[in-house]
């Protein structure tokens, strides 16, 4: 068992985020629902204008609610529907077409249809609770909401990202349940679905996103009116609901919230950091009028030896903000502090502190938060005025990309785990929250901070819609949501808005709340320039830098530029009907394609074509692998090349458009909406790898990346180039010095003169001083002359059909299971033992329905082995998406025959 534990350790890329979200305080309980969740609590639903009662009684116990609708809380008034078979789903063939007519849309049916009372019930402890102030937080509701508690009204909340924090003691029964009913109206403009006669902004030509603009009016998830990474139509209820938990926790007579830490660190040592401490505190409960009470704020950063506290004077409904400065308290001072880094630059190093106040001789409450000791700033003093970020004052490259929620906010723990270890696992080190879409979850951030993810703050704001109507409940859900997020080191930027301009005084509000991050008004501008390309392109297009029509777009700090990848077949067959599958129905594809913006029915098929035609849907699905990961590694390849000017021009970085799917679609990312990792995902990884060699296709060369913070020297670079028929070519090394985060580019020119065949395989190695090999790569290249890049030409586009004879191969397999902490793993090692390369080597993991077990993470995928070449590869899942006793492992290829293993789960 020691010696597999330790294989483990080795395989691993990173460790694995930590399984539960961390609470700042303790709570009685969250409302979860049954339905959709397996919570504790019967949340039912119904349409405000089917109650036929008055507001106060639908919190009544005496209502009778037999005829209501179960409700999936957290959740929204369409998934509730959906869930419970009013409406069929969405995510599959044109179901969700706003002309099939299965499902009503909000601007069409008018807001009253998606209007909706959600209901339930709870019963507090008489012995635990009594003498308490008892508190109802509310942490999102889309858009408008009532709040009702046993026949009063408690509160209310407007825009999407309020919390709500309410006082509900004088309103709770210990006697009998209590009823909440929250009466959610959807937004007040949703905006057309299409727009009629055009818009006079907006991106250009691109199917007018946003629809008409008005859904822009409000402080909202823009992108449910409809964009070109979904649906144009949008979805049809805008996510009008319940979507983030509700809370119940008690305290004393005085409350403590959004607890802040401010870190100043010494220059240039970053040596010494002055800590300021925050604390809002309230004392809500009734005193004689012109009178004050005294309480006792204490703090302590644990672990650390620090404690602090002083004494405050508060008045009746005062919230004061209690602040410990350094000056004050010298013990806030850390020397040779344990400073936080993003991922492949250092540790993630995290400070946890707990702060309580004392009344009347005893704690009325404690809240605690978790912080990061680091400095992100930005410049544009670079050679052509590009942004350039730095962490700790050292320059960051940055392997960015571009988050989309999902699009019926259909989220968990679970997703927002398996989503984020993905997305370190390809090397990404910052994540934009685009202006269309959400600020994410409590728990994301907390799992960006544990695996060195940045992130980049957009609010809400689009230049392809109208921005706020009312400027109050914009700020009130700005400064609700920057109190919430902005203890975390990973929140690195703030922008108001995609492609636009900012609401007054932003600025100079965030400055109050924060004062602590970099800021710019909207995502292009500052040193960081218009994005593109979108859409599929000819691969050669990205070494040439012409793969979009605005012209170069690798340079500088590019906010958007990336390719699709389409899903697995197993991921295809659960958005559509075979029919539709094969041969390609263009009218279903191009729906789930925005309208066929990334061109999957026509070029992407087209290029995949270049592998051969194919006579199936799984075929067609397997060569298509091939393309995504040629995408991908080629376009973060080309900007390695350029990093920090060490190329042809000035790269600081680019954010990959877009990362994931936020509904079932076949343009797919490095996983599908389903989980399941495509090739994409492995091609990313490889690309991205602290030391890595790569090959130009335009200029048929060799380079090595390093992005660690230290130099290499006496490194060593290999190159092998065979044909089809294994014939080696072309044989070369060369001795490399590695610059600290830098390139050593052109060190080799290869030579495919000697070739045989149209199509070549390339291995690439990087060893270490002591020959221990670093870093690796597989590239297959064509003998097909670029023409340009609007032909579909050149070594990585075209003339790959003589793949089709590449001889069978064998690749040996064993294995090794164990399980540790709640997961089961399985260590298969794989050997190709035939005579030639064993193409795209895929490895599955299926349940007894010969569907993939999701999530499962495997450390490598989709391999290329040459003969002779041994690799191993780790999976691992969560025991509890394990629940039968026999599942299968299969080993599949291009050129292999397939090979199963039944598996047995051992549990503990």
């Amino acid at each position: 068992m020691t010696r597999i534990l330790l294989l483990l350790i080795l395989l691993a890329p990173l460790a694995a985020p930590a399984q539960n979200a961390l609470k700042e305080r303790e709570t009685i309980c969250t409302l979860t629902s049954k339905e959709g969740h397996g919570g504790q609590f019967d949340w039912k639903m119904k349409r405000a204008d089917e109650v036929g009662v008055r507001s106060e009684e639908v919190s009544s116990a005496k209502l009778p609610t037999e005829e209501w609708l179960p409700a999936v809380v957290p959740g929204t008034v369409l998934n509730s529907l959906v869930h419970d078979g009013v409406y069929p789903e969405p995510y599959y063939g044109l179901n969700n077409k706003l002309e099939s007519n299965l499902i009503p849309d909000l601007y069409r049916a008018g807001r009253d249809f998606y209007t909706y009372w959600f209901r339930t019930e709870f019963r507090l402890d008489k012995n635990a609770y009594r003498g308490k102030k008892i508190w109802l937080q509310a942490d999102g509701i889309n858009y408008r909401a009532e709040i009702w508690l046993n026949g009063s009204m408690v509160g209310n909340t407007a825009g999407m990202f309020l919390q709500r924090v309410i006082d509900i003691t004088d309103k709770v029964t210990f006697d009998r349940e209590n009823v909440l009913a929250v009466k959610v109206y959807p937004v007040d403009m949703p905006g057309t679905i299409r727009p009629k006669g055009g818009k006079s902004f907006g991106a250009n030509g691109e199917f007018q996103n946003g629809g008409n603009g008005e859904i822009g009016r409000n402080v909202t998830q823009l992108m449910t009116v409809g964009w070109d990474f979904f649906y144009l139509d949008g979805i049809r209820d805008r996510n009008t609901g319940i979507w983030r938990d509700i809370t119940l926790f008690t305290t004393g007579r005085v409350r403590l919230a959004h607890p802040f830490v401010k870190s100043e660190l010494s220059k240039p040592g970053y040596d010494v950091a002055r800590q300021t401490v925050s604390v809002e505190v309230s004392y809500p409960d009734y005193i004689p009028q012109n009178t004050w009470r005294k309480a006792k704020v204490s703090g302590e950063i644990r672990g650390e030896g620090i404690r602090f506290e002083k004494e405050v004077s508060l008045y009746r409904g005062e919230v004061q903000e209690v602040v410990f400065t350094p000056e004050e308290f010298p013990q806030l001072v850390i020397r040779n502090p344990r400073l936080w880094w993003p991922l492949n630059k250092g540790k993630q190093e995290l400070y946890d502190l707990t702060l309580k106040v004392e009344f009347d001789g005893r704690v009325s409450d404690s809240i605690s938060t978790r912080f990061g000791i680091r400095e992100i700033t930005s410049t544009t003093d670079t050679p052509d005025r590009s942004r350039t970020f730095s962490v700790n004052g050292r320059p960051l490259f940055i392997r960015g990309t571009n988050w989309l929620p999902e699009a019926m906010l259909r989220t968990s723990d679970e997703r927002t785990r398996a989503e984020l270890r993905y997305t370190a696992q390809s090397g990404v080190n910052l994540i934009r929250f685009w202006g269309g879409g959400i600020t994410e979850s409590d728990y994301f951030f907390q799992l960006c901070d544990s695996l060195g993810i940045l992130v980049w703050q957009e609010f809400w704001m689009t230049g392809d819609t109208n921005h706020p109507n009312d400027p109050g409940v914009y700020y009130a859900n700005v400064v609700s949501t920057v109190k919430r997020i902005r203890n975390h080191p990973s929140l690195a930027y703030y922008v108001s808005s995609n492609e636009s301009t900012e609401m007054p005084q932003m600025e100079r509000l965030l400055e109050k709340l924060d004062g602590t991050r970099g800021y710019q008004m909207q995502s292009e501008c500052g040193g960081i320039h218009d994005g593109s390309p979108y859409k599929q392109v000819n691969i050669m297009s990205h070494y040439e830098d012409k793969a979009s029509p605005r012209g170069s777009r690798v340079y500088g700090f590019n906010p958007e530029y990336g390719a699709p990848c389409l899903p697995t077949v197993e991921c295809l067959r659960e958005m559509m009907d075979e029919k539709d599958l094969w041969p390609i129905n263009k009218a279903v594809w191009d729906y789930s394609d925005g309208n066929g913006f990334h061109l999957m029915s026509t070029l992407y098929t087209d290029m995949t074509n270049e592998y051969g035609p194919s006579q199936s849907i799984e075929e067609f699905a397997e060569k298509a692998q091939f393309l995504g990961a040629m995408n991908y590694k080629s376009i973060w390849e080309v900007w390695n090349y350029n990093k920090f000017g060490y190329g042809d021009r000035y790269t600081s970085g680019f954010l990959y458009w877009y990362h994931n799917s936020a509904v079932r679609q076949v343009a797919g990312r490095m996983w599908d909406w389903s989980l399941e990792p495509t090739a994409a995902l492995y091609a990313a990884q490889n690309a991205c790898e602290p030391l890595h060699p790569q090959f130009d296709y335009l200029k048929n060369t060799v380079s090595v990346v390093n992005d660690h913070y230290r130099a290499y020297r006496g490194y060593r670079v290999t190159a092998e180039v065979y044909d089809l028929d294994m014939r080696r070519i072309d044989s070369q090394s060369a001795t490399v010095d590695l610059p600290e985060d830098g390139v050593a580019n052109d060190v080799l020119t290869l030579n495919f003169s000697a070739s045989k065949t149209p199509v070549q395989f390339i291995r690439l190695k990087l060893f270490d001083e002591r020959g221990k090999q670093a870093g690796s790569n597989f590239y297959w290249r064509s003998d097909n002359e670029y023409k340009g890049a609007n032909t579909l030409t050149g070594p990585a586009t075209a003339g790959f059909q003589s793949l089709g004879e590449l001889a069978r191969t064998r690749v040996a397999a064993s294995y090794e299971t164990s399980v540790d902490d709640g997961c089961h793993y399985i260590n298969l090692r794989l050997k190709n033992t035939g005579r030639t390369v064993a193409f795209f080597t895929q490895v599955q993991w299926l349940d007894e329905r010969r569907k993939p077990v999701r999530p499962s993470f495997y450390t490598d995928n989709f391999l290329c082995l040459m003969p002779g070449e041994s690799r191993t590869v780790r999976i691992e899942t969560a025991l509890d998406k394990l629940p039968g006793e026999t599942y299968t492992l299969v080993v599949r290829g291009f050129n292999l025959d397939t090979r199963e293993f039944k598996v047995k789960i051992r549990r503990p």
